[in-house]
């Protein structure tokens, strides 16, 4: 646990210095941090990237898995504290490496089609951060950064939708938007616009694919936490598909200003965030060995994180500068409310009547047990 702890910490602070630097970038006039500038590395990789190798190096057990995680917090680290280039980018770059040997090896193990979305989508995050430790700006790492992300929270819902024993047809539906994703990312390298494209098809490909076929379809019919997580999933699709509508539409401008803003924060914040929130429930039980008490009141963060970036996209596209503020400010509030509810919530884990501490087996919103070490899955967002 002590090294879970290890971990945890310096993906929230990557957490909070990266809502403070977006807070700054949107115009908030906050107290100056050197940090404006790393907002999308601290977010994508220094926060959610060390999340993701945390979650499935615990998957995969043993304390050797630890190591890629901890190499991307100590990047985390790096990047708030100002620390020359190439330092930060280069301990992300290292831990992503760990992420797809590990990856590479499940799927030696276990071949699915799951395991080898996971996979790539890990080959997808270390050929960003090689550009990235290379000196390419940040713009041209981003379409690596979120088929990383988009790949690896589809390859999980993928394994998720295995109980709906799905056809052949929507499995190779499925493996083609995959593939169309990644190469998209990959030509974004040689031909942005026309790579950028490609992504922002792939992006609504997966979108509705997602949308047809995932379990969610059917938990949201049912009660409590499981149509909690199915809501949470749901919407988080929508946003992909605008997302990638937007990634489209706006490939020739995708290099800084509102619709920058727009695509990237309907990818990053509506779907990732919004999967976040969503499987936090059933991810924290694994991961730190507690229980999660699941109330209405998780309702309060989802609405708000959906509602304050319906507010910043439409800030961004009517070209309204107070709106995209307003909206971005209470993005970070949804965020941080999150964290304060889900914290309000956790409790020890629970003990069996002989007094041993019993180890936690949580379950999705099918009532399938999560990946535990023995599993060698992913479920982190």
């Amino acid at each position: 646990m002590r090294g879970r702890r290890a971990v945890v910490l310096p993906a929230l602070l990557a957490l909070l210095a990266g809502l403070w630097a977006g807070l700054a970038r949107a115009g908030w006039g906050l107290p100056p941090l050197d940090v404006a500038a790393v907002h999308g590395p601290l977010m994508a990789c220094g926060f959610l990237g060390t999340l993701i190798g945390l979650e499935r190096a615990v998957a995969l057990g043993g304390r050797w898995g630890l190591a890629f995680p901890a190499l991307t917090g100590l990047g985390a680290v790096a990047l708030v504290a100002g620390a020359p280039a190439p330092w930060a980018p280069a301990l992300i770059a290292a831990g992503s490496a760990g992420l797809v040997g590990a990856s590479l090896a499940v799927l030696r193990r276990q071949p699915a089609l799951h395991h080898a979305v996971l996979a790539a989508g890990a080959v997808a995050w270390l050929g960003g951060n090689a550009l990235w430790v290379a000196g390419w700006p940040v713009f041209r790492v981003v379409p690596w950064w979120a088929a990383f992300l988009v790949l690896t929270i589809a390859g999980e819902r993928l394994e998720l939708s295995r109980v709906l024993f799905l056809p052949r047809r929507a499995r190779a539906a499925f493996a083609a938007a995959a593939a169309a994703l990644l190469a998209g990312a990959a030509l974004t390298a040689a031909l942005p616009v026309a790579g950028a494209r490609l992504e922002g098809l792939a992006f609504v490909a997966l979108a509705a694919w997602l949308l047809r076929c995932d379990v969610a379809r059917r938990t949201v019919r049912q009660g409590g936490l499981t149509r909690f997580i199915a809501v949470a999933m749901l919407t988080g699709y929508a946003w992909l598909g605008a997302g990638g509508v937007l990634f489209g539409a706006e490939a020739a401008r995708l290099v800084g200003g509102p619709p920058y803003d727009a695509a990237l924060h309907a990818v990053f914040v509506g779907f990732v965030f919004s999967m976040i929130f969503g499987h936090a429930p059933i991810i924290l039980p694994a991961v730190a060995r507690v229980t999660v008490a699941y109330g209405r009141s998780f309702y309060a963060h989802l609405a708000l994180l959906h509602a304050s970036l319906a507010l910043r996209v439409g800030g961004d596209l009517a070209g309204w500068w107070a709106l995209r503020r307003w909206g971005a400010l209470l993005n970070a509030a949804a965020i941080l409310l999150f964290l304060a509810t889900t914290a309000r919530s956790v409790g020890p884990a629970r003990a069996e009547a002989g007094g041993a501490a019993r180890r936690t087996v949580p379950r999705d919103n099918t009532g399938r047990r999560i990946a535990a070490p023995d599993d060698h899955g992913s479920q982190a967002a």
